[in-house]
């Protein structure tokens, strides 16, 4: 289910200018702009500028984004401490407020980066944040990657769809490197232990291996105790 920025009472849309591509706006006037704006689905400020998404097809963003969030709902379902998050709006900076397909990240209670505000945005920067893009000239790559970089996002997935590949950053040193496949073509997560991805089998479609991969990673001994860890400090 897509989530939305929250809806405030708002005033009304003639009061204020429209969202258009490429303004270029502080996050609180972007924000006004937007609560104006119900029949809205989708708008990311980015640097100051603002982007909203054409309409989406099936091929080219719903169906991989759906298969993004099987994947990692899974992962979140068998990890208590980690919340996942469709589409929803991210306040990172003065002049950055994403609307990431898919972030996963700890709960505020076992210490992670973000908060959920009083208005339930999420404020501060997810641990693993996913897309899919159009292809490697999108803007996922470009500006928004830097942003995500310099907010501490520690983990960047990016699908490119026209190239069918897949991206894994992580960041090091305040720069983002790739973290490639192992031998049997599985990436596994430094920041989420027992995320196991066989790469190959998500680009082909074949979300049973995904999840079979997936399910061997849940059940190593990392992962559990990692769940444990997580467990004793939502314990106190």
């Amino acid at each position: 289910m897509t989530t939305h920025l929250p809806r405030q009472p708002r005033p009304k849309s003639q009061d204020l200018p429209s969202l258009e591509n490429g303004d270029r706006l502080n996050r609180s006037e972007f924000e006004r702009r937007y609560a104006a704006m119900p029949h809205l689905k989708k708008a990311e400020l980015i640097e100051g500028v603002v982007y909203m998404a054409a309409a989406l097809r099936f091929r080219n963003h719903g169906q991989p984004h759906g298969n993004l969030i099987i994947w990692l709902g899974n992962y979140k379902v068998a990890t208590s401490g980690t919340e996942l998050a469709d589409n929803t709006t991210v306040r990172l900076d003065i002049d950055n407020e994403p609307q990431p397909d898919v972030a996963l990240f700890f709960d505020p209670a076992v210490g992670g980066q973000v908060k959920i505000s009083e208005d339930d945005y999420i404020e501060g920067a997810p641990e693993l944040i996913a897309e899919v893009a159009a292809s490697s000239a999108s803007y996922d790559l470009g500006d928004k990657k830097k942003v995500y970089r310099r907010n501490g996002v520690q983990e960047y997935i990016v699908w490119q769809m026209f190239e069918n590949r897949l991206d894994w950053f992580v960041l090091q040193d305040d720069d983002y490197v790739v973290l490639l496949p192992d031998t049997d073509g599985i990436i596994r997560s430094p920041q989420f232990p027992g995320l196991w991805l066989a790469v190959e089998a998500l680009l082909a479609g074949d979300m049973v291996r995904v999840l079979t991969v997936l399910q061997q990673g849940l059940i190593a001994p990392e992962h559990e105790a990692f769940v444990q860890q997580l467990s004793k400090r939502i314990q106190g």
